[in-house]
């Protein structure tokens, strides 16, 4: 017995389609800010966000990986990275000699922050700017069913 496969409706393909163009574009804008503003990239502010707002600064390499877009292989080396320009140190997971820690340092804060403004920036340029209020409400919600 064959089962008929599940095809969408043009809309749902259309709005697919249009969500991911729509995320590609915005996240090529957003990164060519970070570029002309001699920032890193947004992989870095990724990472040292949500090091600042976990607790004591720290996290475990999986949690930081369940937390942002990144793949496992690429989070190590971005880790490694940070490590080396002092933006994050690598502590001894106490229960675990095995595990590690990464904590973010005053320097990775501090970077977070300068990131942070031009980030905030091109959010309002690229996003902000061509949505009214209450279309971003909306817009955030619809999204929001997906998460």
């Amino acid at each position: 017995m064959s089962e008929k496969a599940l095809e969408p409706s043009e809309a749902s393909t259309r709005a697919w389609t249009s969500v991911m163009r729509a995320r590609e574009r915005l996240l090529a804008a957003i990164e060519a800010d970070l570029k002309a503003a001699g920032m890193p990239p947004l992989a870095w502010y990724d990472v040292l966000w949500e090091l600042a707002r976990a607790q004591d600064g720290r996290l475990r390499p999986y949690e930081i990986e369940e937390r942002t877009l990144l793949a496992q292989y690429n989070l190590s080396r971005l880790i490694d990275r940070l490590e080396r320009e002092g933006l994050v140190r690598r502590e001894v997971f106490a229960r675990d000699g095995r595990g590690r820690w990464v904590v973010i340092t005053e320097a990775g804060r501090q970077l977070r922050e300068r990131i942070w403004t031009v980030y905030a920036g091109s959010i309002e340029t690229h996003v902000g700017r061509k949505l009214a209020e209450s279309e971003a409400k909306a817009l955030a919600g619809l999204l929001d069913r997906f998460l």
